[in-house]
C-alpha cells in the first residue's frame, strides 16, 4: 500500500521531455547547451520528488498532493530562476581583504589595455608564429622580447608559463644529464606558496645542491671556496616571502656576478616577485628591480609576471644572449611556453612600462599599492554614503563605520610591511561576523572580506569603485 502511494505521487510529476518542449525552455537553447538544460531539469525533478516522498512519511497522500506543485509551469519557472542566476565556476569576486596581490583571488588585475588586447587577439587569427615581413614562420617570443630588452637593457629574454617553470627550466638547461653543481646560500633555500622549495626544484632539475655559508650569514668567499670543476651555476634567490633581521649578511648581486665573471661561471638570480618600479616610490622598503639586477652583471634573471609586475601569469627569463639561447633550446620550453592570450596581455603590460608614470596610473596592482590614505578614506566615505542613500537596504539591521586598518602587498612581496588603510566595518545585528562572511561569499558576485577582532571588515584599498554596485546588491539581499 505504501508503495502504491509513493507511485501515485511520483506519477504526478511531469516528464523531462514535456518541460523541454515548453516555449520558454526552448528559447533557452540560444544561451545554454541542450544537455546542460536537460540535466538541470532532471536535478529539479529529482529534488522535488525526494521532498514529496519524505513528506509522504509524515503526511497522507492527499495532503502531499495539495502541498506540491506538479505542473510544467512550476518547473519551468524554477528552471528560469536558476539559470537567471547562472555563473561559471570561475567568477569575479570583490576583494575586500586588503591583500593587493592575492594568490587565491587571481593575483594581479589586468589593465584595460591588456584586456582589450587579449579580447582582440583571442577572438581572431593572429601572427602568433608568423613573420609578416618575410611571409614565413616566426617566433612567438619576438612579440615581447623587444620590449623586455628595451625596459631591462638586457641582451635577450624568454617567457614561460610561471616563475617556477622559469627557475626549473634554467637549472635544467645547465645541469640535466650530468653531475653538475649549483652553489646557493643556506639563507636562500626558501619555500614559497604551494610547497615550492628551492632544494626540491633543484633536485628535480638534475642540479646537485651545494649549500654555502650559514642560515644568517653568507660571505663572498663562501661561494669562491665551493667552486670546482663541476660547478655549473652560482644561484642567488631573493627572500621574497620572509625576512631575516639582526646579525645577518649576504653577498650582493654585484658580489656574486664578480665571482662568476672571475671563474667564468654563469650567475643566476631568482627575484620571485620581480618589479620594474622601485617600491620606495610608494613609501615602501627598497626592493631590487629587475633592471638593477641585470645592470649588476647577473647573467640570468628570473621573476614573475603576475605579481609586482601586475601582468598575467608568466615567468620571465632575461639576461645574456648565449645563456638565454641555451635555455630557449631546452625541450621543456615547449611544455612551459605561454599561449597567445598571455602574450597579448603581457605585450600590453610591457608597453605601459615604457613610461613609468603611465604604468603606475594604468596598471591596477601598482595603482592599488600607490593609493594614499586620503584617497582610500575618500573611497570608503563614497561607498558608505551610497549605502546610506540606498532605499532597499534596511539600515536598522546594520552598523557601518569607517576605521583605520592595515593592508599588505601580498604575492610574497614585502611580507613584513603593512600599508595604512581604511576599512568599512560592518556589524549585522542578527548575524555574526563569520555568518556575514559566509552570506557575502554566497552572493552571485562573491564578496571576500576579513574578520579582525570578531568584526567583519571590507578593506577599501582593494575594493574597486566598480565593485560598489555588487556590494550594494549584497546588502539588499541580506536585508530581506
Amino acid at each position: 500500500m505504501e508503495d502504491n502511494k509513493k507511485q501515485n505521487i511520483l506519477r504526478r510529476f511531469p516528464s523531462v521531455q514535456s518541460i523541454l518542449q515548453d516555449s520558454a525552455v526552448v528559447s533557452l537553447a540560444e544561451s545554454f547547451p541542450h544537455e546542460f538544460i536537460k540535466e538541470k531539469i532532471e536535478e529539479l525533478i529529482k529534488s522535488e520528488k525526494s521532498k514529496a516522498i519524505e513528506s509522504l512519511n509524515s503526511e497522507n497522500e492527499r495532503t502531499v498532493s495539495n502541498n506540491f506543485n506538479f505542473t510544467v509551469d512550476f518547473f519551468v519557472k524554477k528552471l528560469l530562476d536558476d539559470l537567471n542566476n547562472f555563473s561559471y565556476s570561475l567568477k569575479k569576486v570583490v576583494n575586500g581583504t586588503g591583500v593587493v596581490i592575492h594568490t587565491n583571488l587571481g593575483r594581479s588585475i589586468l589593465p584595460e589595455s591588456a584586456v582589450n588586447n587579449v579580447r582582440k587577439i583571442s577572438s581572431s587569427y593572429s601572427n602568433l608564429e608568423f613573420n609578416l615581413i618575410e611571409g614565413k614562420r616566426g617566433k612567438r617570443y619576438s612579440h615581447i622580447e623587444y620590449l623586455l630588452k628595451k625596459i631591462l637593457k638586457c641582451e635577450k629574454a624568454l617567457v614561460v608559463n610561471n616563475n617556477a617553470a622559469a627557475v626549473f627550466m634554467a637549472l635544467s638547461s645547465f645541469c640535466a644529464g650530468a653531475k653538475k653543481e649549483v652553489i646557493v646560500s643556506r639563507g636562500e633555500l626558501v619555500e614559497i606558496g604551494g610547497s615550492f622549495r628551492i632544494p626540491d626544484i633543484m633536485k628535480a632539475s638534475g642540479a646537485e645542491l651545494i649549500e654555502v655559508g650559514t642560515t644568517n650569514k653568507t660571505k663572498p668567499q663562501d661561494y669562491e671556496s665551493a667552486i670546482n670543476e663541476n660547478t655549473a651555476l652560482l644561484l642567488k634567490v631573493h627572500q621574497s616571502n620572509f625576512r631575516m633581521s639582526g646579525f645577518v649578511s649576504a653577498p650582493s648581486s654585484e658580489d656574486i656576478a664578480a665571482i662568476g665573471k672571475k671563474h667564468n661561471i654563469p650567475v643566476m638570480e631568482d627575484l620571485g616577485s620581480g618589479s620594474f618600479v622601485g617600491m620606495e616610490k610608494f613609501g615602501l622598503p627598497c626592493e631590487p628591480t629587475a633592471q638593477e639586477v641585470v645592470n649588476a652583471g647577473v647573467d640570468i634573471v628570473t621573476f614573475s609576471g603576475d605579481k609586482l609586475l601586475g601582468g598575467p601569469q608568466a615567468g620571465i627569463i632575461a639576461g645574456k644572449a648565449g645563456y638565454i639561447d641555451m635555455i630557449a633550446s631546452n625541450p621543456l620550453n615547449r611544455a612551459f611556453r605561454i599561449d597567445k592570450m598571455t602574450l597579448a596581455a603581457l605585450e600590453a603590460i610591457l608597453f605601459e612600462y615604457l613610461d613609468i608614470e603611465r604604468a603606475v596610473k594604468n596598471i591596477p596592482t601598482l595603482f592599488l599599492i600607490a593609493q594614499t590614505e586620503k584617497e582610500i578614506r575618500k573611497k570608503a566615505v563614497k561607498l558608505l554614503n551610497k549605502i546610506k542613500k540606498f532605499k532597499n537596504i534596511d539600515k536598522n539591521l546594520f552598523d557601518f563605520k569607517i576605521i583605520e586598518d592595515f593592508s599588505i602587498v601580498g604575492g610574497g612581496a614585502l611580507p613584513d610591511y603593512e600599508l595604512k588603510t581604511f576599512a568599512l566595518r560592518i556589524v549585522h545585528k542578527k548575524i555574526s561576523a563569520s555568518g556575514l562572511g559566509k552570506f557575502l561569499r554566497d552572493c552571485n558576485v562573491p564578496i571576500i572580506g576579513k574578520i579582525k577582532n570578531g568584526e567583519y571588515l571590507l578593506d577599501m584599498r582593494t575594493v574597486l569603485e566598480d565593485d560598489f554596485s555588487d556590494i550594494l546588491n549584497a546588502f539588499v539581499l541580506i536585508s530581506k
